[in-house]
């Protein structure tokens, strides 16, 4: 063969999810519960500095670490909102959405046979990124007996205590489940004795229903183990923009963006003329997004148990994670769904380990199309359970 792949690549199969989009997209009558991104436009006046800066012919290159004003209106965002102190000068990169972030992680920390521990069920991209970084993943599962967060009982028996890095993301995708500051200083305490790098994905974190979003790196003996990524897509609405950034030591931070300026250069610059202003005036969309989200949460949470599905109680993103009925596989009963009843979710295990027996079932549309869709899912299971 003239192409002779990486093992790495062939290792790693392709996305569990995909395959379900690719039914979906075969008929024209899907209602599709399935896509972690929100159904609302970027609030106007992020895109019309966006339009702004296009018309006066800002699209040239910026800093490799992003925008110095952007940088100084995360550094404050971060602080007002989840007391994160960090410098814009070298604690702070803007990167290609913070799928790019957590990737120039792994790529930085990860050497070859290193050991990553993932809280499972968790984004299906941090296993592949540790393996294309060259090392090895263990699963950590967290359950619905735990309400889904992250226990020291789960790191001791999984052996946590043997690995290098610590992947955790609260609020949770695809379970909903958050983690307040009580439960989270017994992982700290973990990471100080084991002497963990903790890469926390809190790309949710504005995303939280009941209390406030607590960082782990605000912890004690925190802040200096710890990466935080988090990013414009979900709160305020930007996936397609794809903007994020990462914040930590600046040791790391520097090491990350000399991977960042020889691969991605620089972040889309338009992108970051919407995120100043998304950051400068947007606060009272991202409010009303996040309160419609929460009303859909409720809704979503109650139609399933009048349907008579177990369902965990998700605090926080836009997801929920019902269990399908005894004797159907997390696969069966979405394959099932999507063909007779034309709604697509997503299998829990997809997810990784903790996630079999349960569906990932996002929100983020409109209660017109979630009414729907929760009668059709009732329809089946009338007709099957």
């Amino acid at each position: 063969m003239p192409l002779d792949l990486s093992d790495r690549v062939q290792t790693v199969p392709p996305s569990g999810i995909r395959r379900f989009f690719e039914i979906a997209e075969e008929r024209d009558d899907v209602i599709s519960l399935g896509v972690g991104e929100p159904d609302f436009a970027t609030p106007w006046a992020a895109r019309d500095a966006a339009i702004a800066s296009l018309e006066a012919g800002k699209t040239s290159y910026t800093a490799n670490r992003g925008k110095r004003e952007l940088r100084e209106r995360i550094a404050d965002y971060v602080a007002d909102g989840f007391a994160l102190e960090y410098d814009p000068a070298d604690e702070i990169i803007v990167t290609a959405g913070a799928s790019e972030a957590v990737d120039l992680a792994f790529r930085t920390l990860v050497d070859p046979g290193d050991t990553v521990a993932i809280a499972q069920p968790s984004y299906i991209s941090y296993e592949p990124g540790v393996i294309f970084a060259g090392g090895e993943v263990l699963s950590v599962p967290t359950s619905k007996a735990d309400e889904f967060t992250l226990t020291v009982e789960a790191l001791e028996s999984a052996g946590a205590d043997e690995t290098d890095l610590l992947v955790l993301c609260y609020p949770n995708n695809p379970t909903g489940a958050v983690m307040s500051e009580a439960e989270l200083e017994p992982i700290a305490e973990f990471a100080r004795e084991h002497d963990l790098t903790v890469l926390s994905d809190e790309i949710y974190a504005e995303l939280t229903y009941d209390g406030e979003h607590t960082s782990i790196a605000t912890l004690e003996g925190m802040r200096e183990r710890t990466i935080v990524f988090n990013g414009f897509s979900k709160a305020h609405a930007m996936t397609g923009l794809r903007l994020g950034y990462a914040l930590g030591p600046a040791k790391a931070i520097n090491a990350m963006n000399k991977i960042h300026q020889y691969t991605m250069l620089s972040a889309p610059t338009t992108a970051q003329h919407a995120a100043i202003e998304a950051l400068d005036s947007c606060d009272e969309e991202v409010r009303e997004m996040v309160a419609q989200y929460d009303r859909r949460r409720q809704f979503v949470l109650s139609r399933f148990r009048e349907i008579g599905l177990d369902v965990f109680e998700a605090k926080g993103a836009f997801y929920c994670f019902p269990e399908v009925p005894d004797g159907w596989t997390a696969e069966e009963f979405a394959e099932g769904v999507l063909r007779e009843e034309g709604v697509a979710v997503v299998p829990g295990d997809v997810f990784g380990a903790g996630g079999e027996g349960h569906l990932r079932v996002s929100y983020a549309t409109g209660l017109t199309d979630l009414r729907e869709a929760l009668d059709r899912i009732e329809t089946f299971v009338e007709e099957h359970v």
